[in-house]
């Protein structure tokens, strides 16, 4: 049910922010809209979401409601920080949004736009399993003001989905695919790789099917093994094997290879695009550092560096918001060390990469080293720019390192 909450310092009942944080009511800003339920739990998944059984007297059919209860308090607390502004992207995420009625998303959608506006052009994603995707429900997202469908592919090959416990019908993939165009919505497909038992030409195969949907974005995330899962557990009893680094590898620079022939761009480490106007605009604001609000159980938010967190179960959560309080966890105010450190971690994977001159001198002289071990492109850094290379994408935390140690 998502991995433990970080440690900080206690969140104000009334979440009000710092009467010293100089929020900019000019800076870019971003809404996630977090939906915590699934109908079965995947073995690899540590995200903070919960199946019926779990619920313990949070009700689905009242988590619409509950949501916008804390967008209502997120507009007084912007407006007492002088810092409310339109949302220039919106996240559905999860969990599955889609296993709520589409209805209840187009009311949490219009409460945002309500409580903020939402900008001219602005991105507005869904989160959606392939087996809840149809025309009705698509046309009526649309219809409230969604323009992109992310879809949970995963894989294309039925043992591959089996070990990752997805049980979704692979040929609903492209059934979803379809609707969205149908409605006029941009269309992404997160993919998975490395898997147990998985071979390279297993993910070849996925990899080709995922091009052959013609979508306008695609996420390929390597699968981690995450602590307290079920997959985790299966490892350290020997029941299934660990993912093989070495062939994750492999399986990237296939993708890479592969997207770049169909006409993908990289622009971050993990998601590659048909062109610059199909980047998710969304996951960019967060890997740029931008302001953004998170709401729901276990939702993390930042502003102006301060970030908090959310109590993580429904029912606490609905609680919170009906006593009239933030559901607020714990928040904390990182110093300057631990922001450098975030800055170079996140900005580092994406393609624009970071500028030089945002480093001390001590490590502006590290990276002609790792130009010569061929991990960050030395035509970028002329430039004055971090840029990692197709190898530097694979030893990324290895950069950060030589960057901030």
């Amino acid at each position: 049910m998502g991995s433990a909450l970080p440690i900080g310092d206690p969140a104000p009942a009334d979440g009000l922010l710092p009467a010293d944080l100089p929020v900019d009511a000019a800076a870019p800003f971003s809404v996630y809209l977090h939906v915590p339920f699934c109908r079965v739990r995947c073995g690899y998944c540590d995200f903070n979401t919960y199946t019926a059984t779990e619920l313990r007297g949070a009700r689905q059919d009242q988590y619409a409601d509950t949501l916008l209860r804390e967008i209502g308090l997120a507009r007084a607390v912007l407006d007492a920080a002088h810092g409310r502004r339109a949302a220039s992207t919106v996240f559905f995420g999860g969990g599955t949004p889609t296993l709520l009625p589409p209805g209840d998303l187009a009311r949490m959608l219009a409460g945002v736009r309500d409580a903020f506006g939402i900008a001219e052009g602005a991105e507005v994603t869904v989160e959606a399993n392939p087996d809840t995707v149809t025309d009705a429900v698509v046309d009526e997202l649309a219809a409230a003001g969604v323009t992109r469908l992310s879809v949970g592919m995963q894989s294309s090959v039925p043992h591959v989905l089996a070990a990752l416990d997805r049980t979704h019908d692979p040929a609903n993939v492209r059934t979803a695919v379809r609707a969205a165009r149908r409605a006029g919505l941009d269309v992404s497909v997160d993919l998975i790789y490395g898997a147990p038992g998985e071979s390279l030409e297993d993910w070849r195969s996925s990899v080709t099917t995922a091009v052959a949907l013609e979508p306008d974005h695609i996420s390929a995330y390597a699968l981690i093994i995450e602590e307290g899962t079920k997959l985790a557990r299966q490892i350290r009893r020997g029941e299934v094997p660990a993912p093989d680094d070495d062939l994750q590898a492999d399986m990237y620079e296939l993708a890479d290879a592969a997207l770049a022939e169909a006409g993908f761009d990289w622009y971050e480490v993990s998601n590659w695009a048909r062109g610059e106007r199909h980047r998710s605009r969304h996951n960019l604001a967060y890997w740029r550092g931008h302001d953004w609000w998170g709401f729901g159980p276990g939702a993390h938010s930042h502003i102006v560096g301060l970030r908090w967190w959310n109590v993580k179960h429904p029912a606490a959560y609905a609680q919170r918001l009906a006593a009239g309080t933030s559901p607020a966890a714990g928040r904390e105010r990182p110093d300057a060390v631990a922001r450098t450190l975030e800055s170079v971690l996140l900005r580092t994977r994406i393609r624009e990469g970071m500028p030089l001159v945002e480093l001390d001198a001590a490590h502006r002289d590290a990276v002609a080293g790792l130009i010569a071990d061929g991990l960050v492109s030395g035509a970028d850094a002329v430039r004055g720019r971090i840029v990692l290379t197709v190898k530097g994408r694979l030893l990324a935390d290895a950069v950060v390192r030589a960057l901030t140690d």
